[in-house]
């Protein structure tokens, strides 16, 4: 089982990762599409989303208190996707469409995240293949 679970935690964060590259790389470009969707001080926000995802991803690929690793993910991603994917707010078909699964997308990832807190929070000391156990306890 806890290969399974080391798997499904590097399949999980792997999107975050990549993306915390991008977001640190190339803060001013995705600033401004950022800025053009109304989050204020955009750039500086781009950033810290970065490092956010960063930091919540390592952690859940190292088990480095991948409980808060999970919560930090769950926290980049519900504002996500109601302020960079507002589908409602979209005219265009198209465009609403493309919108509303990035939205459903995010919502999905939030999902797993809190099930991922739950579930490190609650097993966690009796996994292996990580390198803490968790910081929250349930259970």
């Amino acid at each position: 089982m806890d290969v399974l679970v080391l798997i499904g935690r590097i399949l999980f964060a792997i999107v975050f990762l990549s993306s915390a590259v991008g977001h640190l790389t190339q803060h001013k470009q995705l600033g401004a599409y950022a800025a053009s969707k109304g989050v204020p001080a955009a750039e500086a926000a781009t950033l810290l989303s970065g490092v956010i995802m960063l930091l919540g991803g390592l952690s859940i690929v190292l088990g480095v208190w991948a409980d808060l690793g999970a919560l930090l993910i769950a926290v980049f991603v519900f504002p996500t996707a109601l302020i960079m994917h507002a589908f409602w707010k979209e005219t265009d078909p198209q465009t609403r469409q493309t919108e509303q699964i990035s939205f459903l997308k995010d919502a999905a990832l939030g999902g797993a995240a809190l099930v991922m807190l739950a579930f490190f929070a609650y097993a966690g000391h009796d996994l292996g293949l990580t390198l803490t156990g968790p910081l929250f306890h349930m259970g």
